[in-house]
This record gives C-alpha cells, sequence and structure tokens, in this order.
C-alpha cells in the first residue's frame, strides 16, 4: 500500500470548496475530496504547531506527553522515567509510523518542521528524513520539487510507502510569489465580518488583533490593519490565494502519480496541523486559540480500500489517524495511544465517533475548548494579553464565526460543559504516567511562550497608543498573575 499524507499548515477546511467556500480556492483537493471520504468535525487535541504534530504522531493528548508549548519545559516530550528500555520499539508508546515501517512500508518526510520547532521525537519511525532548508520560508513550489523527485524515486522503486510533506503557504507571512497574481481579485471576500464588528475589534486589544495584523508578510497589497470590509477583504485574498498556490502543486503532485501508474494505487490523505483565525476571536492570520476555528482542521482520504464519495459528521480527533492507518495495513494500535480507530468509517461508511471532544492550546493563551452537540465552551486559564473573558459559549452550528458569546443566557449548556472538561481532565490525569497537568506548569512559568514576559510592556503599549480602557482592562484581568510575574523577573 503507498499513502500520501499532504500537511497544509494552518488550512481552514472552510476555505475549501469542498466544504463549502465559495472561493474557488482547491479544484484539485476537492478533486480528492470527490473519491473519498470527507470528514467535517476533525478538530486537533492541541494546538498549535509543534504541540498539535506532537499529538498527531504520537496518537497521544498533550496532557499525557506534557508537549502542549513552544518553549519551556513543556515544550519536550516527558521522559518514559526508570521504565524506559534499551530498545525504544515495541514498547506501548511507540509512534504509529514505526509501525506502518514494521509492516513493510518505506517511510519518509519531506518537511522543515522539525528542525523549525526542535521537535525530533516526530521523526520516530521515519527511515528518510529531506528538510527543504528554508525553515518554513518555502513556497509550493520548493516542498513539490522534493515531493515529485522522490515520487518518481523512491514512490516507483518501492511496492509499499509512507511519504509525509508539509506544505507552509497559508501560515503567515504570506508569500505565494508576486508573479502568481490575485486569483481573488474580483470575488468579494465572505460577508460574516461587517464594519459593526470590525469597529468593536479595535477598541479591543491583544497580539495579531485588528490594529496588530502579523508582520512580515510578503504578498503584495496587505493591509498593515483592518479597518474596513476593504482591508478584510485585502487580507484574505493573501491567506485564499496561498491555499489556490498550495492547490496547485497538489495537482502536480496528482500528475506525476498518475504519470507513473501508482495514483489508483495510493491512499491520499489531505489534512493540517491546525486551522486559522481570520478576524474569529479578533485575531487574524494566526492561531491562539482552543477554539473551533484554529482547532478543527480538514481531513479527506481517498484511494484504493477508501469509500468513494462519503461525508462524515461525527466526531474525531486529529490522534485518532495514526490507529486507523495501522488498523488499514493490519497493525494493531499501542496500548498506551489515545487515538482510536475510525477504520469502519473510510472503508464502509460507518459511523466511529466520539461523544464529545476537548482540545488544548498552551503556546499563545492557556484555553481548554469542549465540543458537545453544537456547541463549544471555551476556559481561558491565561489570555495570552487578549481580550477573553474566562467563559465563552459559542453555537458553532448557527454561528461557526463566534461572534455571540453564549454564557449568560445558557447556563445549563455551560453547566454541561463544564461538567464533560472536568471529566475529561480527571480521566485524563488518572491514565497519565505524571502527576501534573502541563498546563499549570506553562502557567507557573508566566504563562504561554509567546507571550510570555510582555504584559507590562504591552499594557505600557497600549496606554502610550491611547487606549487607556483596554489597558484597565488587561491589568485587572491580570491581578491574579502578578506573583507569578514578580518570581519570574
Amino acid at each position: 500500500m503507498k499513502i500520501l499524507y499532504i500537511d497544509i499548515d494552518s488550512l481552514r477546511p472552510d476555505h475549501l470548496g469542498v466544504y463549502g467556500y465559495h472561493r474557488n480556492t482547491s479544484p484539485n483537493i476537492d478533486r480528492i475530496a470527490k473519491k473519498g471520504v470527507t470528514f467535517t468535525n476533525y478538530y486537533a487535541s492541541d494546538a498549535p504547531c509543534a504541540p498539535s504534530r506532537n499529538a498527531m504522531f504520537s496518537s497521544r493528548f498533550g496532557i499525557h506527553t506534557g508537549s502542549i508549548n513552544h518553549g519551556g519545559l513543556d515544550a519536550d516530550v516527558r521522559p518514559i522515567g526508570a521504565d524506559r528500555p534499551f530498545n525504544h520499539h515495541h514498547t506501548p508508546y511507540q509512534a504509529w509510523v514505526e509501525d506502518l515501517r514494521f509492516k513493510g512500508h518505506h517511510t519518509a518526510m519531506i518537511s522543515p518542521f522539525p528542525g523549525r520547532h526542535a521537535k525530533w521525537n516526530v521523526l520516530e519511525g521515519f527511515l528518510e528524513m529531506h528538510d527543504t532548508g528554508k525553515h518554513a520560508g518555502e513556497t509550493a513550489g520548493d516542498v513539490a520539487k522534493e515531493a515529485l523527485k522522490w515520487i518518481k524515486g523512491r514512490g516507483t522503486e518501492k511496492e509499499d510507502w509512507f511519504l509525509y510533506l508539509n506544505f507552509w503557504d497559508p501560515h503567515t507571512p504570506y508569500r505565494t510569489p508576486a508573479e502568481y497574481g490575485n486569483p481573488f481579485e474580483h470575488s468579494p471576500a465572505a460577508d460574516w465580518l461587517t464594519d459593526d464588528i470590525i469597529a468593536k475589534q479595535r477598541e479591543s486589544f491583544g497580539p495579531m488583533s485588528a490594529r496588530e495584523l502579523p508582520a512580515r508578510n510578503q504578498w503584495p497589497n496587505l493591509p498593515e490593519e483592518i479597518s474596513c470590509r476593504e482591508d478584510f477583504k485585502r487580507w484574505i485574498d493573501g491567506y485564499d490565494t496561498a491555499i489556490r498556490h498550495v492547490d496547485d502543486h497538489v495537482g502536480q503532485l496528482l500528475q506525476a502519480l498518475e504519470e507513473e501508474g501508482i495514483l489508483e494505487e495510493t491512499t491520499i490523505i489531505i489534512s493540517a496541523d491546525h486551522g486559522e483565525n481570520q478576524g474569529e476571536l479578533n485575531i487574524y492570520g494566526d492561531h491562539q486559540t482552543a477554539d473551533h476555528i484554529t482547532s478543527r482542521v480538514p481531513l479527506i482520504m481517498a484511494g484504493p480500500d477508501i469509500k468513494h464519495g462519503h461525508i462524515d459528521e461525527e466526531f474525531h480527533y486529529q490522534i485518532d489517524l495514526g490507529p486507523t492507518l495501522v488498523e488499514l495495513v493490519g497493525a494493531e494500535p499501542r496500548e498506551r495511544w489515545d487515538g482510536t480507530s475510525f477504520l469502519p468509517t473510510i472503508t464502509k461508511g460507518e459511523a466511529a465517533g466520539r461523544d464529545y471532544l476537548v482540545v488544548s492550546q498552551a503556546a499563545w493563551s492557556c484555553q481548554r475548548g469542549v465540543l458537545y452537540d453544537n456547541w463549544m465552551l471555551i476556559r481561558t486559564y491565561h489570555d495570552g494579553l487578549k481580550d477573553f473573558p474566562d467563559l465563552m459559549l459559542f453555537d458553532i452550528e448557527n454561528d461557526p464565526h463566534e461572534t455571540t458569546n453564549l454564557v449568560e443566557k445558557k447556563p445549563e449548556v455551560v453547566a454541561k460543559g463544564l461538567r464533560l472538561l472536568d471529566e475529561w481532565v480527571a480521566e485524563q490525569m488518572i491514565t497519565s504516567d505524571s502527576p501534573t497537568d502541563p498546563m499549570w506548569n506553562v502557567i507557573q512559568e508566566g504563562g504561554p511562550f509567546h507571550t510570555r514576559g510582555n504584559f507590562n510592556n504591552y499594557v505600557k503599549k497600549l496606554r502610550n497608543e491611547g487606549r487607556e480602557d483596554a489597558a484597565e482592562i488587561l491589568a485587572k484581568r491580570h491581578q491574579k498573575f502578578q506573583k507569578i510575574y514578580k518570581k519570574r523577573n
């Protein structure tokens, strides 16, 4: 069996045609989806980049591995401890890529990710690793060049293989080559973000908010701030153009597989490490939350053993993919994996989902979100200098862009979500090898890595800009952290 896993960084499902997007961003990805299974409720258990891929490759929650941050103690995986054997293979913790290798698959990765994030443990099980060399500054052409070379070489030499590759274009800074142009110049942006919402966002605050867009973007004509609908269109054009640019190169990979006569025998997986807030919760072009937008990722699977044209709406974690692939190739899931196989879904179209999901974030804020029924409840432990209350509740079926916090109006729904969150944490801690929830380690270190140590300077910045009300709101919310800040400084 040949398996091609295409990981497109920061790709939102709802910006793909197969998920109902109004712009033609993904004709090649949509073509794959028509021949396979599309998952509509597939979520990264831990966000953003490094925690997500660590969880995915290990099939374990961050609360168990300890790897939930981008720096500090909880950026790395906890050691196994005294029971760590001489040879890590065949332990209950073994990464699922190893199982593919043991079943005869030649395993290879094309990605700068391990070096960019110093997450070398994700290489477990890979026989080959090709770093594209630009520290995630590569465009789709750089990645496709190496992938095409591999497909036409190793891909034809080996009977069974697993190739994992990364495209980075939809991750800021948007750097689609200027000569590519803007395919969406005359296509309007989504209409959910109104001028009224933008005006409220500009009165608020936070990293990557309407008045503080991510810097260093290289694609032409991007705005420095979001002040009106036209700014939003220019901004989202950059993101969508990056997606279309990747999709063109996905088409090149499909063509190469077809030319080599192996397309029909190759299982193709399209997914992402996390989504990307594009105005939701007043965050633009980043992934700072444990909400529906950052945590939800696409999953499209097509291949010789995959059911054609099926849409699955069940709840699944990204960590469920590994056990599914392991069963697909005839192996057994490992004892200490948190993921559960949904093989019946991809082969027969049968339901194999979960009752609810809990997603986590600790690199830009410290949050856990609970997804149940049509609700997303978000509990914020540390806001990462953003304008977040302790609790937020959204009806993501009717309000997918999270514009209306219903905490005050739906106390019974909030109570259910808090109960589910408490049950989940208790279940994970009972089965944990450590007595410590890593979320509290992060907070004791001073908060999420990307905003750690910035509180005083950020409050001063707000005041210097005449945003005194915003500064007071933030200062009041962070009174509870002052002892930690003083200790760390």
